[in-house]
């Protein structure tokens, strides 16, 4: 006999729910949000990235409900690349220590607000991104300066699941989750 329907696991205070509603595109660094931090070298000098595949599979989910993921990042690497390619985000801005014009650009492109935007950040870099921003989020491990400003912080560290948590939040201020969560149970 299968199991019942699984219904919404995840619960968010109203107020962080209703900050988070308006939110059509979100921002991401990548080096301590979509990986560890750490920077792993081979002997050739290459660097090698890891991944999380629930970070992806929410950055997937944000794309189904209408939310644009972009990343905007001071790195650039093949592996980044590629991932970012394997997940379809097609709003990247690589090497880039100012990150404001970087997220400017990609806003004007779709033609939406900072009140639009979330961005999350681990570092000083991250900071004014996250500072215009209607929605600011830090992973658990983030830099206490970006912590502070944040209006979210994970309880998962980056690289490990800390996007994963921002994407599920979001989806449910949209009102997708429980629409894309049973679209997984048929």
């Amino acid at each position: 006999m299968p199991r019942p329907f699984v219904r919404p696991a995840l619960h968010f205070s109203p107020e962080l729910l209703l900050q988070a509603q308006a939110v059509r595109v979100v921002f991401f660094d990548v080096d301590g949000v979509l990986t560890d931090g750490g920077l792993h070298f081979t002997e050739h000098g290459e660097t090698i990235k890891r991944f999380n595949t629930l970070d992806g599979h929410g950055i997937k989910l944000l794309q189904k409900a209408g939310i644009t993921p972009a990343v905007v990042t001071g790195r650039d690497s093949l592996p980044l690349r590629l991932r970012l390619q394997q997940l379809g985000v097609n709003h990247v801005v690589y090497g880039t220590e100012d990150k404001v014009p970087a997220a400017q650009s990609i806003l004007d492109a779709l033609g939406l607000s900072w009140s639009q935007a979330a961005a999350m950040g681990d570092d000083w870099p991250d900071l004014p991104v996250m500072q215009r921003c209607a929605f600011a989020c830090a992973p658990s491990n983030a830099h206490a300066e970006n912590s502070a400003i944040a209006d979210y912080v994970t309880q998962a560290p980056g690289g490990q699941g800390a996007v994963r948590e921002l994407c599920d939040l979001l989806l449910v201020a949209s009102g997708q989750y429980a629409r894309l969560l049973e679209a997984y149970q048929r």
